[in-house]
């Protein structure tokens, strides 16, 4: 059954400006509980599905059949703990010649620097290397060194061939060692 145009302006009208008002004033009630009620109601239902869960986890842990969730902060310790100690960069900088040497790679005299690093506070060693070697033996290099090294950011690699027919590449290697301050 459609309403007529006539019927609801008659209706109005016989509300008078009150009535108007109290109608005006429901749809802005019923618009602000679209608007902020009804996330809030959605956003406390998805907390207690979380709550549901943690508290299935922790039954399930309690029990044996499941493990505790590694924690972000503990994963962060655990990297910082794993990391070489200060006083041990010799010895890091030590297996990347030897790591050189397995591959026939010539590394000249390198630029380093010690720093500490504002937002993680390691000290981060920047090594920065001439290199002169064909590209299987660099790429080997480069390879074992980042196996080996876990530590160690490959932060920028410069390549170039003097002639198109030397199988030689000269550059240099721009690294990274960070190292933990304990």
């Amino acid at each position: 059954m459609a309403l007529s145009r006539l019927i609801v302006h008659e209706h109005l009208r016989g509300m008078g400006l009150a009535g108007l008002g109290a109608v005006v004033l429901l749809l802005v009630v019923g618009a602000y509980g679209a608007l902020t009620l009804v996330p809030g109601w959605q956003a406390l239902a998805q907390l207690r599905e979380q709550t549901r869960q943690a508290d299935d986890l922790l039954a399930r842990v309690e029990q044996g059949s499941a493990t505790v969730p590694v924690v972000p902060q503990r994963q962060l310790d655990e990297f910082h703990r794993r990391l070489p100690a200060q006083p041990e960069a010799t010895v890091a900088i030590d297996k990347l010649y030897a790591l050189a040497a397995e591959e026939h790679i010539t590394l000249a005299r390198g630029d380093y620097a010690l720093g500490i690093d504002p937002k993680t506070h390691l000290a981060r060693y920047q090594i920065l290397l001439p290199v002169r070697g064909s590209y299987p033996q660099l790429r080997r290099f480069l390879h074992a060194l980042l196996g080996q090294l876990p530590a160690v950011v490959v932060e920028d690699l410069e390549l170039q061939r003097k002639r198109i027919g030397e199988t030689d590449l000269s550059g240099r290697i721009r690294m990274t060692l960070y190292l933990s301050r304990s």
